[in-house]
């Protein structure tokens, strides 16, 4: 730092994954480079019995907060290890950083954005999180692909629902939701059962009146309660032969 030159300040980053090790090796030394260096020491951030595979951590947290308030102007820890659960997580915190011009220093990675041969090296840590992000999806793609030819069936389980029993419950002035509670399964599960139902003249493939859709989760959204009226007979007139559609 030259003379005249406010101090950097600088947050310190600790972690040890249990309550049996002691992080003051590491604080330590943390103090140490800010001391030849001449950084101001804004805060020490301890999490003592976390491990690293939890990307939310009480300390972690905090600094996080204390870094977007525009507290901090660098991070600096033992290991970046220590700090992030991946090389993903490691990348998204440093992109993080820059856009708010926070540096990241780890003393035994080599890690050290302050300087060009720093930044050079966080590119390369990116490049090889893109690398494994692609790895990820190509294996992940290949073992779907796979599943499917063995007959597996991808995707959440399939639903009978009584057609008949769902109109009548839409017919006696109940809304889709309503109905959907009554009959245990989900509102968007009903809308689509209902659409997709032979008699609407949906293009897919049927057989003995059953229709295969994907089931929706509970936080998916069914038509609302103000034109679900509007909607109880989209699908026609379900056949008695045939009231109930399996719905996947």
């Amino acid at each position: 730092m030259t003379n005249g030159e406010k101090p950097r300040r600088v947050a310190l980053y600790a972690r040890v994954s249990t309550t049996d090790q002691h992080p003051g090796m590491q604080v330590d030394e943390l103090r140490r480079v800010c001391s030849q260096r001449g950084w101001e020491i804004v805060g020490e951030y301890v999490d003592a019995g976390y491990s690293g595979s939890k990307d939310r951590r009480p300390e972690l947290d905090r600094l996080m907060q204390d870094v977007h308030r525009g507290m901090v102007g660098i991070v600096l820890v033992w290991r970046f290890d220590r700090f992030a659960r991946s090389v993903r997580h490691l990348v998204t915190a440093l992109e993080d950083f820059r856009s708010r011009s926070v540096d990241f220093i780890s003393v035994m990675d080599g890690i050290d954005t302050c300087t060009p041969a720093g930044r050079f090296t966080f590119h390369v840590v990116a490049a090889v999180a893109e690398l494994e992000r692609e790895l990820i999806r190509e294996r992940t793609r290949a073992g779907i692909a796979a599943a499917r030819r063995r007959g597996a069936q991808i995707g959440r389980p399939r639903v009978k629902i009584d057609m008949l029993r769902a109109k009548s419950l839409m017919a006696s002035g109940l809304s889709f939701r309503k109905a959907a509670r009554v009959m245990g399964i989900g509102t968007a599960t009903l809308y689509r059962a209902l659409h997709l139902a032979p008699e609407s003249g949906d293009p897919i493939t049927s057989h003995d009146g059953c229709v295969e859709v994907q089931e929706k989760s509970e936080n998916s959204r069914g038509p609302s309660e103000k034109n679900s009226s509007s909607l109880a007979f989209v699908s026609g007139t379900t056949t008695e032969k045939s009231p109930f559609f399996v719905v996947r």
